[in-house]
């Protein structure tokens, strides 16, 4: 997007004047409904209705084309039937209108891609913007506009929502309401075919009354602008993501275990958090989220102390902090020294804090205000559990009044609750006030966890991307290999191709001789010397272990030869019609951890990289991390810290530990590959070996597919 773009976007929220398209008397119009939220909002631009009947509609004069109003229009509303929106959408263009909202369905979302392209098209080639169509409108509390047909009032506040399902941004809003959060802004993409996601970020990540932005969004068009939205709006206000499609139902297979792991939802999970965005498992916990996070002062640091006057209540506390990644504080010794005087002896100072169940509101205070006075501390969990001693009537002093003593101090207090009808209800009028608190403590966990990692991303430095092309004889090198594939009629390289590219790159690989005869096979293994590894070199077997086609530590030349006659068998029963091309011969390379690592054009998100735990489980336990490039050495050390298997490279059992830094080296030289030589879509090394710090790492097997379009 322009900068000229980026303040054009500004109209959409914040219009001058508004047409309404279909503006109607008729109650069971939604232009009707448009109208007269517009005008029941408070907006004080000026309002246009547009029907051809003409007249009068809510004291406002009715145009009967848009071509008879005089003044300049910035938005316009569109809400007749589908097959006259070309003709109005034709009308606003050549009218000057800057936006277009098409709250009309009956377009892509049924199948009917060419008459919305039709619209799109002649939007465009007049300098007009469409949001749309199949949307319920734009509100926006920086001019009182509700441009939807939304029943009711919508609270401003300072929550911004973006949402691509028409149907869940009502219930959106209408949630919003219950929990009495205040919006900004509101706005559905619907099918977008114009404006997306990432347009209307560019607005929302500057405007000062937004403090929170949540989407929910089923997929994305284009993945790079998306993540270069995203990452600038998160660096200004948390982002709060909900996107559907977390299964692997419909994912498409891949000729490489990289491709077929990042059909998963795995992808957009690992690079919405590159960029710094919080994503949510429900509408429920995303305005949680956004409730604690609009709300409260960002923990000042990394420590937790649990208070809660139930001790079973404490425990379960404990279990949600460390599931969420909440830090608990543990210094006994200051603990004791925090708290002793403030809990009676039978009580404990060990965190979770049990002030026990005699506790009442000024107990309760004591503990809380020592939390509040230690710099150590940085967050306080309370949990109140419902006594003879701690009724419900102290409710305001045990918790509003401490919370508004924190909040006034920039520190963190969060609060579940526990106990009859009358604490429940305490809770929700609580939550109204903007208070946080719960009745799970998983809930409130789940919310702490939130706050921890965005403010985590914001203390995270700024690393410059490394984005170094490999030197221009190896590219050229490289695009050679590459280009003779293509001529040969083939979209992956052979091994022998693939092994050149890794030498050229710098990544070091086994040995390895190309045979096409029993006898030069033995010849090939007596020259690399025992122990070898056989593998089939046929364009028509890209997965070689299914197809039988590896035969690992062969001692001597008699097993050479069985293997080899094994393997064709093998390899003609599994692909009868392949053309196998000979054997390769390598060295058994000595044993050490064994990862993949891989560089590939994702279909949304451009290129991105990929690591894991490797060999033949690869896709059983799919321990894996992708990162979208360019990237920084932070993210690269992240993905890596990310993985489940993370502990076998610090070194287990007396291991010492793996060679790292090699690691981020292949990975740095793979995206280079990816990003600055044309034609190649997927690079993967599965096993890349990894040996103790220092003695680097080995690439055994390498596979290499092509893009079928060389154009990106």
């Amino acid at each position: 997007m322009t900068k000229s773009d980026n303040g054009h976007i500004r109209y959409l929220f914040e219009p001058r004047s508004i047409a309404i398209v279909g503006a109607s008397s008729d109650k069971s119009k939604i232009g009707y409904a448009v109208l007269k939220n517009i005008q029941s909002g408070g907006y004080k631009g000026k309002i246009y209705p547009v029907n051809p009947s003409g007249g009068d509609m809510a004291g406002i004069p009715v145009f009967r084309s848009i071509l008879d109003i005089g003044e300049e229009i910035d938005v316009a509303c569109i809400t007749i039937p589908a097959k006259h929106v070309f003709g109005a959408i034709s009308q606003c263009a050549d009218r000057g209108v800057k936006h277009c909202i098409i709250i009309t369905s009956g377009f892509s979302e049924v199948g009917n891609f060419e008459e919305e392209k039709r619209i799109v098209d002649y939007a465009r080639s007049r300098g007009m913007r469409i949001l749309g169509p199949n949307v319920f409108g734009v509100y926006s509390s920086q001019v009182s506009l509700n441009a939807t047909f939304v029943s009711g009032n919508i609270p401003s506040g300072n929550l911004a929502m973006i949402t691509q399902s028409g149907a869940l941004g009502l219930t959106l809003v209408g949630q919003a309401s219950v929990e009495n959060i205040g919006l900004s802004a509101i706005v559905s993409v619907g099918n977008k075919s114009d404006i997306d996601e990432s347009d209307l970020l560019t607005y929302l990540c500057d405007h000062e009354t937004t403090h929170v932005i949540l989407m929910y969004i089923e997929g994305v068009r284009d993945g790079e602008k998306f993540i270069q939205a995203v990452r600038n709006a998160a660096r200004k206000k948390p982002v709060v993501v909900i996107k559907s499609g977390r299964s692997e139902k419909g994912a498409r297979a891949a000729a490489s275990h990289t491709g077929s792991l990042a059909g998963s939802d795995k992808v957009f999970d690992d690079v919405i958090r590159q960029c710094g965005a919080l994503r949510a498992e429900s509408t429920k916990e995303a305005f949680n989220w956004a409730m604690i996070l609009a709300g409260n002062p960002l923990p000042k640091g990394g420590n937790t102390v649990i208070i809660t006057n139930g001790g079973g209540a404490g425990v379960m506390a404990a279990d949600a902090c460390e599931k969420y990644g909440v830090s608990l504080y543990d210094d006994p010794q200051n603990l004791k020294s925090i708290f002793s005087s403030v809990i009676p002896a039978f009580g404990s100072t060990k965190n979770p804090i049990d002030i026990t169940g005699q506790a009442t509101a000024v107990d309760y205070t004591k503990a809380f205000d020592a939390a509040l006075a230690e710099d150590n501390i940085h967050t306080v969990f309370g949990i109140y559990c419902e006594s003879a001693l701690s009724p419900s009537v102290d409710l305001g002093n045990i918790i509003e009044k401490n919370f508004l003593k924190y909040k006034s101090r920039g520190k963190l207090i969060v609060f579940s609750l526990f106990g009859g009808q009358q604490t429940a209800d305490y809770v929700v009028s609580a939550k109204k006030r903007g208070i946080p608190v719960s009745d799970d403590v998983y809930e409130t966990a789940s919310s702490l966890g939130a706050m921890y990692r965005y403010k985590e991303y914001l203390d995270s430095p700024v690393d410059e991307v490394i984005d170094a092309a490999p030197d221009v004889p190896s590219i050229t090198a490289i695009a050679a290999v590459v280009s003779t594939a293509r001529n040969k009629g083939r979209f992956f390289l052979l091994a022998h191709e693939a092994q050149k590219i890794m030498n050229l790159a710098g990544i070091p690989i086994p040995r390895s001789i190309q045979a096409q005869t029993i006898k030069s096979t033995v010849e090939a293994a007596n020259t690399i010397g025992y122990p070898v590894v056989m593998k089939v070199v046929s364009k028509d077997i890209i997965h070689k272990s299914d197809a039988g086609g590896i035969a690992l530590n062969l001692e001597n030349d008699g097993e050479v030869v069985n293997a080899y006659g094994a393997i064709l068998r093998s390899c003609k029963t599994y692909a009868p019609q392949a053309l196998i091309d000979g054997v390769d011969i390598s060295e058994m390379v000595k044993p050490g951890t064994e990862l993949i690592v891989g560089a590939r054009i994702d279909q949304t998100f451009g290129p991105t990289i990929m690591i894991g735990l490797g060999g033949i489980y690869v896709e059983v336990m799919k321990d894996v991390s992708f990162r979208s490039l360019p990237v920084n050495a932070k993210d690269i050390i992240g993905m890596i810290k990310e993985l489940h298997s993370y502990p076998l490279l610090l070194g287990v059992r007396g291991e010492k530990m793996k060679d790292v830094a090699a690691i981020v080296n292949v990975i740095i030289i793979l995206g280079a590959i990816l990003r600055h030589c044309e034609g190649i879509s997927d690079i993967e090394i599965n096993p890349l070996v990894v040996y103790e710090q220092g003695e680097g790492v080995r690439a055994v097997d390498i596979r290499i597919i092509l893009e079928k379009n060389e154009k990106r």
